[in-house]
């Protein structure tokens, strides 16, 4: 069509063109309110603000939008909308606002940040890039993601005491050493004692010259251990809500503490399917990068909780020691791969100990049988 030459004639068609565009904004949004035409969203989360990027049908990008992280205005963005499939990253605030979405009636996916390298090895990076990506990704198959659940709100308390109770414990050992080095700079060597008599045990042996110093240490060093045992005390109770940490503790070595990691970790043991997958769960199996004729050793995969997996391989140190009376066959297993010799034995037994608690402790757990030590060693008898 020709355009109109005159000035005032190219204002009208100007204001034309104006109005139309609104009126299609104005269009576009009602449908975007009615959530009609939207079959994917994906959301990436920030901590003020966070951006929404809705696929139609045939995967045109319908809207971008941004909204606030609060979870009024998540609802009164989300819950205007027909339920549909939202993707987002796991991460901070994944866990809240994926249960804000499902109570409105959406289908939540939670992304492995891991798996999905499409997002985070791009090198165009941005908040509406990472959103338009998870649409895309969740509307062609939400098995790309490798979705992740959630653990329930009560089971993510629990675990967060666990949390804050290691915390505590390594700012203190932290302090210790501290007041331990300051002290043998100036020529005194305080005695061995445990962490919790430390206070105790120590405070009358740092140096004067040193006491306006470490004073105010030695009083947090105190006020932590009077913490740390105000939260063994609620991990004693917590074990009494979760009879299953009992049956995980019949295994020596494994504490309140391990078994209720474990148990508030997993949270739900259909979560594993084969118990010999429960060391791939807490990335204690060895990775794999396999090409044609390429066959090369991997360290650890190190995926899955790291708080779970250190008090696992804690466990299997205490296995593997000198102080253990019990005999079984975990500290057999250990100590024959470290009788092998070589660099990092001792390293190998008790990641290959760990892997084979984890499994041993998803086996109790489904099972909820008495614990036999030495199991396989009596097979093995009888069979002979």
């Amino acid at each position: 069509m020709r355009r109109p030459t005159s000035k005032r004639s190219r204002m009208i068609a100007l204001q034309v063109d104006v109005l139309e565009a609104q009126g299609r904004r104005l269009a576009m949004a009602k449908c975007i309110k009615a959530g009609i035409g939207i079959r994917a969203i994906g959301l990436d989360l920030a901590d003020v603000w966070s951006d929404w990027v809705g696929l139609d049908e045939r995967g045109d990008r319908v809207e971008c939008e941004r909204v606030k992280t609060t979870e009024s205005e998540l609802r009164k963005v989300f819950g205007a909308m027909a339920p549909t499939t939202i993707a987002l990253e796991v991460g901070t605030h994944s866990r809240w606002v994926s249960r804000v979405l499902g109570s409105l009636g959406h289908t939540v996916v939670v992304a492995n940040a891991r798996k999905v390298a499409l997002i985070h090895r791009n090198k165009r990076k941005n908040n509406r890039i990472d959103a338009e990506f998870l649409a895309r990704l969740v509307r062609a198959d939400k098995a790309l993601l490798f979705p992740i659940q959630h653990r329930d709100e009560r089971s993510q308390a629990d675990l967060s005491v666990l949390r804050a109770r290691d915390l505590l414990v390594r700012a203190r050992t932290k302090l210790i050493n501290h007041v331990r080095g300051a002290s043998k700079a100036f020529g005194t060597r305080l005695a061995k004692c445990s962490a919790p008599a430390f206070v105790s045990r120590c405070s009358h042996q740092v140096p004067a010259t040193l006491l306006t110093a470490l004073n105010p240490i030695l009083k947090q060093l105190a006020e932590m251990t009077a913490a740390i045992k105000g939260f063994d005390r609620e991990i004693s109770a917590m074990v009494k809500r979760h009879p299953e940490a009992t049956t995980l503790m019949q295994i020596t070595g494994v504490g309140e503490l391990t078994a209720l990691a474990y148990v508030l970790t997993v949270e739900d043991p259909a979560r594993i399917i084969r118990s010999r997958s429960a060391g791939a769960y807490f990335g204690l199996v060895p990775g794999s990068d396999d090409s044609g004729e390429k066959h090369e050793q991997q360290r650890i995969t190190k995926e899955g909780d790291r708080f779970c997996r250190r008090l696992l391989v804690s466990a299997a140190q205490y296995i593997l020691g000198p102080h253990v009376k019990v005999d079984s066959d975990l500290r057999r297993h250990g100590l024959a791969i470290a009788s092998r010799g070589g660099k990092n034995a001792k390293k190998r037994a008790v990641v290959a100990v760990a892997r084979k608690l984890a499994v041993v402790m998803h086996r109790l757990w489904v099972t909820s049988e008495v614990y036999v030590p030495l199991f396989n060693a009596s097979r093995q008898s009888i069979a002979a």
